[in-house]
Order: C-alpha cells, then sequence, then structure tokens
C-alpha cells in the first residue's frame, strides 16, 4: 500500500531552481600545465646534473672512456666546459620557468633544444644517459610548446 502525501501540490514552476553548468576541465591543458611544472623541474635537475658532469669531465679527463675516431670527437676536457655552460644556462631557465617568468619558455625552448643536440653528439661516451636526456629534452619541448601562454607555471 502507497502512501500519499495530504498536503497540496504547490505550482512547479514558482520553486525551480536552475543549476550551472560546471566549467568543462580540458585534460590537454591540464597534461600541458603539469607538463609546464614538471619541465621546469627537469630543467632545472638536468642542469645542476650537467654542472657536477661538466665539472668532473674539467677535472679529471679520464671520466669517460675513450671514443675512438668519431665525427664530433672533442677532448673531455672541452665536453666538460661544454656541459657547464649548458648546465648553467639550462639550470637558470628551469628556475625562471618555475617562478613564471615570460622569457623562460622561449629561451627554454631553444635552449633545450641545444640541450638535445649536445645529447646527440655526447652518445659514443655515455650512450644510455645520453638517450635518456634526448627523450626528456623532447618532453620538455613539447610541455614547453604546448602550454597555453596565460599558465605560468606558480599562477
Amino acid at each position: 500500500m502507497a502512501q500519499h502525501s495530504t498536503s497540496p501540490r504547490s505550482d512547479p514552476t514558482q520553486h525551480q531552481t536552475t543549476v550551472a553548468p560546471t566549467p568543462h576541465r580540458d585534460t590537454g591543458s591540464s597534461w600541458a600545465l603539469g607538463g609546464l611544472v614538471f619541465a621546469g623541474v627537469l630543467m632545472l635537475v638536468g642542469g645542476v646534473v650537467s654542472i657536477i658532469n661538466g665539472i668532473a669531465g674539467i677535472a679529471s679527463d679520464d671520466v669517460y672512456a675513450g671514443v675512438g675516431d668519431y665525427t664530433f670527437e672533442f677532448s673531455l676536457t672541452t665536453w666538460g666546459w661544454i656541459h657547464l655552460a649548458m648546465g648553467v644556462v639550462l639550470a637558470a631557465t628551469g628556475w625562471g620557468l618555475l617562478q613564471g617568468k615570460d622569457w623562460a619558455r622561449g629561451v627554454g625552448i631553444a635552449i633545450t633544444s641545444l640541450y638535445v643536440i649536445e645529447y646527440f653528439m655526447f652518445l659514443p661516451y655515455a650512450p644510455v644517459w645520453s638517450v635518456i636526456c634526448i627523450a626528456l629534452g623532447v618532453f620538455v619541448m613539447w610541455s614547453l610548446a604546448t602550454s597555453s601562454p596565460d599558465h605560468g607555471a606558480t599562477r
């Protein structure tokens, strides 16, 4: 047996409320924004590791095994200076990116492109590490290029 309310029904149009539509979250831009912050961290950490790598190459010329005859052959001391310089610029750009600086995105793409080229040329000396650095560099370039300009890393 169903029970019915004895109270009078009111006009249904009087108490209607309109629910505001929820804003649509674009998962692509969320990934790009998260990637932007992650790219800044990767650039900062990669720069510090490159600085350490460069200091090791400058201090001791036998840190890496000799390769033999190679097209892009430099002395390991020269590679140390290249790593040191790239590391300083990469870390500074990563720091600027994490601070939300406007210049850091464009400079970050340019510096990361040079970083990828550097590790491509460094492949014979440290092949596994070079491939990892190249893959991370490509991810950093993607995230810097695809995030929208109005999303800063810390805004």
